[in-house]
This record gives C-alpha cells, structure tokens and sequence, in this order.
C-alpha cells in the first residue's frame, strides 16, 4: 500500500509540471582534449567585483589556468577593460613566457566573444572552445578548479584589506597574489602525485620563507616586516586553497548529477525562459511537457518536439533546464 501511494505521487502529472525542482540539476561532464604539454591548452575566466587594489586601483581579476600542470596565473585588471586590453595584459604576461596557446576555454564573456578576441586568434591558429554555465560543463578542471581559484582569490582579497606593515604601507589583494601563486605551485596535485611547479617546468621554486638566515645578527626593520608579511601571507594562502577546494568538492556534488536520457524518452522542459505562455506569470506551471526527446547532443543538449503553443522557441534545450517525466499505470490507480 506504501509503495502505491509512493508510485502514485511520484507519476502525478499535476505535480511533475506544477512543482519546482529541487533536486540535483542534470549536466554532463564533457570530457576535453587532453594536451601533451604545459601551456598547450589554457582556461580563462574573470574575477569582478574586488575591492580597488595597487597602484593602478584594480578591481578585477583573470584567472588563467594550464590545463597540463593545472598551474594558475592571476592577472589584476579592471572591469571595463576592452577586447584589446586582454590581449596585451594576456600577451605581456602570459605569451611572452609560455608561447601561444592551442585552445582557449573560456565562458561567452563579451570580450572573449567579440570580433577582435576571435581575429586575434584565428591568425595565431589557436582554437576557441567556448560553453555556457546552464548549457555546458567542461570536465573538472573548467567546473572546479577555475570556480576554485575564484573563491582563492576573493578570500585573499578580504584578507589583504587588512595588512599593514610597521611603516603603514597596506598590502591589498594584488600584493598577496604571488605568495598565492607560489605556494599553489608547491601544493601536490591529487592525480599524478607531483607539484604543479613540477608539471610545469621539470623543478621546484626556492621559496622565500625555506630560505631565510639565521645567522644574521641585524634585520632591518622594514625586511623584517616584509618577511612577516611573506610568511603571513604564505599561511593565509595554505588555508584559502584547503577552504576553497573543500567547498568547491561538497558544492558540486550537491547541485549536479550526471543525466540518464535516451532517445524518445519523455521530459518536462522548464518554463523559466518561456514568456509566451498563456495565464498569470505567478500562476504559470514550473515545468511544461511532455515532450519526447528525438536526438541526444553532446554538448549538454537534448533536442524535443515541442507542441503547438511552443513551435516559436528553438528545440534545443540544455538538460539543466529537464527532467525527466515519470508514467503512471492508469489501470493500477483507476478509480
């Protein structure tokens, strides 16, 4: 009887479209080319919104990540900057040392999609691979170890607020980013067992903090206190990466799950984007359907054949915004 009434609310037509969703969203972890070297294919996403930093008020972040080494490089910039802006900060510090890039991986921000970025890059022959935070999911790296980083670099934001040396000289976020950098190189990466720096270039970096005297009778005040800052720095770092990779892992496995659709498989397509369904907006179904799935897309996407008061919306939807319908047996629950 239990199991009845269980089946029986589960395959309510009524209450699959009237009800919100609010299990794990539906998203497929597309699995990426893997490169043969560092540098070869690199990820790219902002920070915005940081408090003014240095000497040039910055007040955003480009977060660069090599998908070999997972090694990051973080350049402060600002909000407004332009296609071109981008193009020299990323080629001043980032080409100029490691060549360019094969494939670019990167969210349809305005100045990664613009005319300039795309021509900039199709004379150099370096592929853009773009996705969408409700249509894709590129494999960990893209979904966890950018969003990581962002959390990295916004803890440290908060910390470097904060800072002052003995000589009232306050070291903002900008300032704290290399002891970050540096000590992620030195961190072990899960996989290979190996330092990012090692993944890199073949050697581990001196750090500062391993190499200081202390045979050194006097120690100028302001070193001193640079040094204090290094190391202060260096522990705060240590934490936020721990703190961030902690919440990025127990995020992600909350809020997705890996679909099972096959073709002509029923769903219930979310109204969140649909604006010419009859009725009150506040009264209007969450989910509309059912639909039958003719082709499954590799890119996160499944295509549907939408009824009639539905023919003017593209076919196509990401399977975030799906879920699967459930079928009552009509002759066990007639009444």
């Amino acid at each position: 009887m239990v199991a009845n009434v269980a089946e029986y609310c589960k395959t309510c037509d009524r209450c699959q479209k009237g009800n919100t969703s609010t299990g794990k969203r539906l998203i497929n972890i597309i699995k990426i080319q893997e490169p043969s070297k560092p540098w070869e294919i690199v990820h790219m996403d902002w920070v915005t919104f940081l408090p003014p930093g240095g000497d040039r008020s910055c007040n955003a972040c480009l977060v660069i990540v090599d998908q070999f080494s997972k090694t990051p490089i973080n350049l402060p910039c600002h909000r407004d900057d332009t296609a071109m802006d981008t193009a020299c900060l990323i080629w001043n510090r980032v080409i100029s040392w490691n060549g360019i890039f094969t494939n670019i991986i990167s969210d349809t921000d305005p100045k990664f999609n613009s005319d300039l970025w795309k021509n900039f890059h199709q004379l150099f022959g370096t592929k853009l691979s773009f996705y969408k935070a409700s249509y894709t999911q590129t494999d960990g790296l893209a979904g966890g170890m950018i969003k990581t980083l962002e959390d990295v670099v916004r803890r440290i934001c908060a910390y470097g607020l904060e800072f002052k040396e003995c000589d009232g000289l306050t070291h903002d976020w900008c300032t704290l980013l290399p002891a970050l950098e540096l000590e992620y190189k030195e961190s072990i990466h899960a996989s290979p067992n190996q330092t990012h720096a090692i993944l890199e270039k073949g050697w581990n970096p001196k750090i500062p903090q391993y190499s200081l005297r202390k045979d050194l009778v006097e120690i100028h005040p302001t070193a001193g206190s640079f040094i204090g800052m290094l190391e202060k720095a260096r522990e705060h770092a240590i934490r936020c990466m721990e703190d961030s990779l902690a919440y990025g892992k127990d995020k992600g496995d909350k809020s997705h799950a890996t679909p099972d659709l096959k073709v002509e498989d029923l769903v219930l397509v979310s109204t969140t984007n649909f604006n010419n369904i009859k009725g009150c907006k506040k009264l209007k179904d969450s989910f509309a359907g059912t639909f039958i799935i003719n082709t499954l897309h590799e890119e996160n996407e499944i295509e549907v054949e939408l009824s009639e008061e539905l023919s003017n919306k593209h076919p196509k939807i990401p399977v975030s915004l799906v879920k699967p319908y459930k079928s009552s047996d009509a002759e066990k629950f007639l009444l």
